[in-house]
């Protein structure tokens, strides 16, 4: 005689099967956001650097910091790729038309830095 608990699967209720982050693999990442985030603040104690460098820098930083959110915080990492594939073009385009609006107006000339002397 079987039971009805013998059918359940051992899994999630709703057939989820997929791992999740375990707490110690959280407290990781955060480590490693508030690492990226540090290198972030450090570029501020940077003197000589030029616009094009600070934007060079601070980007590839925000696409990476954005995509382990996105990954882990998110769980896209364990949904279906399409999900992944949407916020990744998403922050393609972003950084698209953020480098359009960027050279439209001029910012990598460096001249509203110069102060009057």
């Amino acid at each position: 005689m079987t039971t009805i608990t013998d059918d359940v699967p051992a899994e999630a209720p709703s057939g989820h099967g997929h791992g999740l982050p375990s707490d110690a693999q959280y407290v990781k990442i955060a480590l490693l956001l508030a690492f990226i985030t540090v290198l972030e603040v450090g570029t501020y104690f940077i003197e000589e650097a030029t616009t094009t460098l600070l934007v060079g820098i601070l980007v590839p930083m925000m696409v990476v910091k954005f995509m382990i959110v996105a990954g882990y915080f998110m769980h896209l990492k364990y949904d279906n790729p399409i999900f992944r594939r949407i916020f990744l073009f998403g922050v393609c385009l972003a950084v698209v038309v953020f480098g359009i609006m960027l050279t439209t107006f001029g910012f990598f000339s460096d001249d509203f830095l110069r102060f009057p002397g």
